[in-house]
């Protein structure tokens, strides 16, 4: 279930920015396709993504496929996002009620479909009020183009904020989390996810690799970004942890991308990590981690090499 209502999601999410960009649309309908095979009904995506401004190259190419039909939609809880800029002129961006309706309408328009299962705020958006986002939403709802309102890059307080105004209203506001999360950046651990828990938000992690620095890149098992110059920099701040890290993986015998998975799955708040596969045979691989089970052991091992957070204030005070 996802967060605190009754709507069934896959344990793992398709995540899809890469499609259009590194993933040709050929190669994208195969990985939806293959992603149905394996009964993963979750799939994530954004108004931006193809980094096309205005275009959404993205929501566009899930729109055709959607539209080849075989029930493919029907098949599919699909999670969008609003947020970002599509456009020159103001009101293009953000959360302003003018532009949550208008950035919905298109997206819809290009998913080729009637109703969005979530729609997310891609990140808090401070100008407004939370009394102007939520009726804007609520319209949303009324007129059936969103089921359900998730967040994204929120902080602790905001998730609180907002589900506080959205009670006030009788509205059932956030009911989703999506999050960096992953071994090596917990920081989430301290507020953002007690809040979540509080609140009943599942957290649908992002980049649960690490942008492919848990994935196995001093072996070379995850060479995608390793020459790129943000991931060497990466890679040597983190070196002494991650020859720890992918020497564990070689004693539990298993890959580091997919113990990174597991780990994540072993987190109670967690609903599904986002997988990004740009090939079949990158999301034939990923379904490994929904079968390894972490001992406590462990999970202990894990936090000495990766440390985590305590929740706020305790892990910093008293």
């Amino acid at each position: 279930m996802l967060g605190r209502t009754g709507l069934k999601v896959s344990r793992l999410c398709l995540g899809t920015m890469n499609f259009g960009p590194r993933t040709t649309e050929e190669d994208s309908y195969a990985v939806m396709d293959r992603a149905l095979e394996h009964e993963i009904n979750f799939f994530d995506t954004a108004d931006v993504y193809g980094w096309k401004m205005g275009e959404g190259v993205t929501e566009q190419i899930i729109g055709r496929w959607f539209a080849l039909g075989g029930g493919r939609r029907d098949k599919v809880v699909l999670a969008t996002k609003c947020y970002g800029n599509m456009g020159e002129w103001p009101n293009a961006s953000g959360l302003s009620a003018l532009h949550i309706r208008k950035a919905c309408d298109a997206s819809l328009k290009r998913l080729q479909t009637d109703y969005i299962d979530i729609l997310q705020m891609h990140h808090v958006f401070r100008a407004a009020p939370w009394d102007e986002i939520w009726q804007a939403f609520e319209v949303l709802v009324q007129q059936g183009k969103v089921l359900y309102v998730g967040s994204s890059n929120f902080g602790g307080y905001h998730i609180a904020k907002a589900n506080e105004a959205a009670k006030a209203r009788h509205f059932l506001g956030l009911v989703s989390e999506q999050s960096l999360y992953n071994l090596n950046a917990r920081t989430i651990e301290m507020e953002v996810i007690p809040a979540c828990e509080e609140y009943g938000l599942g957290i649908i992690p992002w980049s649960p690799l690490g942008g492919g620095l848990l994935g196995g890149v001093l072996s070379g098992e995850h060479t995608g970004r390793r020459g790129d110059d943000r991931m060497k920099e990466s890679i040597e701040k983190n070196r002494d942890k991650l020859e720890k890290w992918e020497a564990f993986c070689g004693e539990l015998g298993e890959r580091p991308a997919d113990v990174a998975l597991a780990w994540l799955l072993h987190q109670k708040a967690v609903t599904a990590p986002i997988i990004g596969p740009r090939t079949n045979q990158q999301l034939d691989e990923s379904l490994r981690a929904l079968e390894i089970k972490l001992s406590e052991e462990t999970l202990k091992k894990l936090d000495e090499i990766f440390p985590g957070y305590r929740t706020a204030p305790e892990h910093y005070a008293w």
